[in-house]
C-alpha cells in the first residue's frame, strides 16, 4: 500500500468496513468476491489495511486500532498506547502545553499527548507515515492540537514549543540498531534538540542503551508493561541524574538511592525475580534492600531472602529444592512429586528451557517452576512454586 488517499475516500472506508474482521485464510476468497464491484488495487490495500490494524490492537486496544492507520513498520515501531498515555501524563503533570513530537511515526505518542490536553507539532520525513498520521488525528478526533508536518525533524524550529519528544529510528536495513549514533538521527543530534527545550524533553531510546551512554545531566527512566521491558527515556528538565524503573500499569516506580552490590548469600526460602525495568535500571540493590536479602551469585539478578516481603517490583518464589545442576535428579524429582506443568527459568545457564524439558518429560497433575542459575558461581537448580 503506497498510498492512504484512497482509503480515505468513501469507497475506501466503506471497504475498510466491510474487510474488518477477515480471516486472513479467507483472504484470497473474500479478495475475488470484491474485485467484481472495486478496482483491485483499492482491494489489495483495504485488506492488507485490515491486517495492520489487527497486528495492532495488541498495542492500541481494538477500538482505537479499528479506526487508526498503519503502516508496516509502523505498527512494529510505535509505543504501545499504555506507555505514550503513561509518558504524555508526565509532560502534563511538568504543566506542558505544547510539545514538538519529533520522529512521530504513525503518531501513536502525538495521540496521547493530544488526549492529554497538550497541543503538539508531529513531524515525520516519510509521506507514507506522516500521512498515516494525519489520518489518524483526524480519525481520533484530535486534528484540533495535532498538526502533522512532513519534514526532515533536523529541520524543525521548536522553539515554540514548551517541550520536545524525540523518537528516533532504532531499525536499519538489517534490523535493530544498537549503537546509538547510527539512530536516525542520532542520539547527539537528539540530546542537542532537548537541551534547547524551554521546559523539559523526552527522548525515547532502545532499554539496551549502556548506562555510561546516559548524559550526566538527564534523568533515566526504565519502562516495563505487563512485565515486558518496552523502553527506555531520557528525560531533561526533571530530575537530572536520577534513575528509575516504572511498571505499568499503576504507574509504580522506584528510584535509584544508589545502594552498593548486594552482598552473595546461601539461597533462603524465597526467591525474588525483579522486573525487567527494575534489572535494566540497575536497581536490584533496592529491591534487595526492600525483601531483606541478597544475591544467590554476584553476576546474576536473582535475590534470595528468608521472609517473605511482597513487593510489586519482583515476583516471589517459595524454594522447596535447591540441587547442583543434574537432569537426572531433577526428572527424579519432578516423576516423584508427580510435576506435569514445569515453568523454566534461567540466567546463567546455557540450558534451553525447551531442551530441558524434553529431557525430564514432566507429566502429572503438578505444576513447580525450576530455576536454571548458579550459586556462588556453581551451576545449580531451584525448584518452587510462585509465593
Amino acid at each position: 500500500m503506497n498510498d492512504l488517499a484512497p482509503l480515505l475516500t468513501p469507497e475506501g472506508r466503506a471497504l475498510l468496513d466491510e474487510v474488518r474482521d477477515t480471516d486472513p485464510a479467507q483472504e484470497l476468497a473474500v479478495a475475488t468476491r470484491l474485485r467484481r464491484e472495486h478496482p483491485a488495487e483499492l482491494v489489495s490495500a483495504a485488506l492488507g489495511q485490515a491486517r495492520l490494524r489487527q497486528r495492532a490492537v495488541v498495542k492500541f486496544g481494538a477500538e482505537d486500532a479499528g479506526r487508526m492507520f498503519f503502516t508496516p513498520n509502523g505498527v512494529e515501531q510505535s509505543t504501545r498506547a499504555s506507555v505514550a498515555a503513561y509518558r504524555a501524563r508526565r509532560m502534563a503533570d511538568l504543566g506542558i502545553t505544547s510539545v514538538a513530537d519529533l520522529c512521530c511515526g504513525i503518531g501513536g505518542d502525538a495521540i496521547a499527548l493530544a488526549r492529554a490536553g497538550i497541543r503538539v507539532l508531529a513531524v515525520d520525513r516519510d509521506p507514507q507515515t506522516a500521512a498515516a498520521a494525519r489520518a489518524n488525528a483526524d480519525a481520533l478526533g484530535l486534528s484540533g492540537l495535532v498538526d502533522v508536518r512532513e519534514a526532515d525533524v533536523t529541520d524543525v524550529d521548536t522553539a515554540g514549543f514548551d517541550a520536545v519528544f524525540v523518537d528516533p529510528a532504532r531499525r536499519g536495513g538489517r534490523g535493530r540498531i544498537f549503537d546509538p549514533e547510527a539512530y536516525s538521527p542520532p542520539l547527539s543530534w537528539a540530546v542537542s534538540a532537548a537541551r534547547r527545550a524551554p521546559r523539559a524533553a523526552a527522548l525515547k531510546i532502545a532499554p539496551g542503551i549502556p548506562h555510561e551512554a546516559v548524559p550526566e545531566d538527564a534523568e533515566a527512566e526504565w519502562i516495563s508493561d505487563g512485565g515486558d521491558v518496552k523502553e527506555a527515556v531520557l528525560w531533561f528538565g526533571t530530575e537530572p541524574g536520577a534513575v528509575r524503573a516504572t511498571l505499568l500499569p499503576g504507574p509504580r516506580t522506584l528510584l535509584s538511592r544508589g545502594l552498593p552490590d548486594p552482598a552473595v548469600r546461601p539461597p533462603g526460602r524465597y526467591l525474588y525475580e525483579p522486573d525487567g525495568a527494575v534489572i535494566r535500571a540497575h536497581l536490584v540493590a533496592e529491591v534487595a534492600d526492600r525483601v531483606d536479602g541478597g544475591l544467590l551469585d554476584a553476576t546474576i539478578a536473582y535475590v534470595t531472602a528468608d521472609a517473605l516481603h511482597p513487593t510489586p517490583y519482583a515476583t516471589a518464589y517459595e524454594i522447596t529444592d535447591h540441587l547442583p545442576f543434574n537432569v537426572k535428579k531433577l526428572k527424579a524429582l519432578l516423576r516423584e512429586r508427580r510435576v506435569g506443568t514445569l515453568t523454566v527459568k534461567k540466567r546463567g545457564s546455557a540450558v534451553e528451557p525447551e531442551e530441558l524439558r524434553r529431557k525430564v518429560k514432566p507429566q502429572g497433575p503438578h505444576a513447580a517452576t525450576v530455576f536454571l542459575t548458579r550459586v556462588a558461581g556453581a551451576p545449580a537448580m531451584l525448584i518452587g512454586r510462585p509465593a
